[in-house]
């Protein structure tokens, strides 16, 4: 009997990682994006992960005649070193439960709902680290834009390179801050996507949460409400701000943090994953030494990475904190006044 079900548990679960990856890009524009830019590139191997930066340029020399072009050598190049974070589903059932649950219709009932509850922690956690600091889990998880587009660039360190250090400028993102409103809500928005412009490289995506999403569609004539088929196709409600998609990450389960807006060229940002351990069944069958239960594990291994800060960018918004209880004072004597 523990042998058909090894069998069931093992074929089945095989078959089911395969869909994970694209089902976790499917739960999160940034992700989505990133996977249709071809930004989801796989590693080989090795301890950290690299990303090399281009942020130094050579001289130009003005000339007439036979005057001397000379060459000084300059530092051009760098590179970002980013960790290997590793993270892990178990799934399982223990001996008394497969007694219960003889019968190989029964059983298939029970591992799908295993499987699909770990198939939707592991995408719903992932959605959610892809906007943290990489401080979580005691510094194991990735990553994501709460370290790479900081509140405050000017300090800390993303990929091994302090920010605070003095010719590292070059690797701080851009960062408005200031209360918001319906009626200043576009003037910050230009004067962020300007600073994350460059030719004509600008932002392709901006994450909201949902108070400032409604706070800039509110701005918006119905005419103006343009948005990307492709990302309307795949779930994702979005309008347009000077080409870019604006979406929200917010609602029930949403992950994208309270007042913040995300402005990001995504051509920089990647999630760099292990070629071996892409969303894959970790080994073989682990059979507990003290314990009648039988586990299998579905594991990743990777992190979020950046190669350019500085076209990356957060606009956050701070109340008034005095505007607040002016408000709510209203809306108390509001209250009353219809009570009466």
């Amino acid at each position: 009997m523990v042998l058909k079900y090894n069998d069931v548990l093992t074929t089945t679960l095989a078959g089911r990682t395969k869909d994970l990856h694209d089902n976790m890009s499917k739960n999160s524009a940034l992700l989505w994006r990133l996977q249709q830019k071809g930004k989801m590139k796989p590693i080989n191997g090795g301890s950290k992960i690299l990303e090399e930066l281009e942020y130094g340029e050579g001289d130009i020399v003005w000339y007439s005649g036979y005057d001397t072009i000379s060459y000084n050598q300059k530092q051009l190049f760098t590179a970002a070193e980013y960790a290997l974070k590793l993270c892990a589903v178990p799934v399982a059932i223990s001996g008394e439960e497969l007694l219960m649950n003889s019968g190989e219709a029964m059983v298939m009932d029970l591992l799908e709902k295993r499987i699909s509850n770990a198939e939707k922690t592991l995408v719903n956690k992932m959605a959610a680290a892809v906007y943290g600091d990489g401080t979580g889990s005691s510094g194991k998880e990735i990553g994501g834009l709460a370290l790479l587009v900081a509140d405050d660039p000017t300090s800390g360190t993303v990929g091994s390179i302090d920010r605070s250090t003095a010719g590292n400028e070059f690797w701080r993102n851009q960062s408005v801050s200031g209360e918001i409103t319906k009626d200043n809500i576009k003037q910050m928005m230009n004067s962020l996507y300007f600073k994350c412009s460059r030719g004509s490289e600008k932002p392709d995506l901006i994450v909201c949460d949902d108070t400032l999403y409604s706070m800039y569609e509110d701005t918006l004539m119905q005419l103006q409400r343009f948005s990307d088929p492709k990302m309307a196709d795949s779930g994702f409600l979005s309008v347009k701000f000077k080409g870019a998609d604006v979406i929200y990450d917010g609602g029930h389960g949403g992950n994208c943090p309270e007042n913040h807006m995300y402005f990001l060229n995504t051509d920089y940002l990647y999630l760099r994953t292990h070629r071996d351990r892409d969303m894959v069944v970790i080994g073989g069958d682990r059979l507990s030494v003290n314990q009648d239960a039988l586990y299998r594990i579905i594991g990743w291994a990777g992190n979020m990475t950046m190669s350019n800060a500085a076209l990356q960018g957060v606009l956050i918004n701070t109340p008034n904190e005095e505007n607040l209880v002016s408000e709510n004072d209203n809306s108390a004597d509001d209250t009353n006044g219809s009570e009466e």
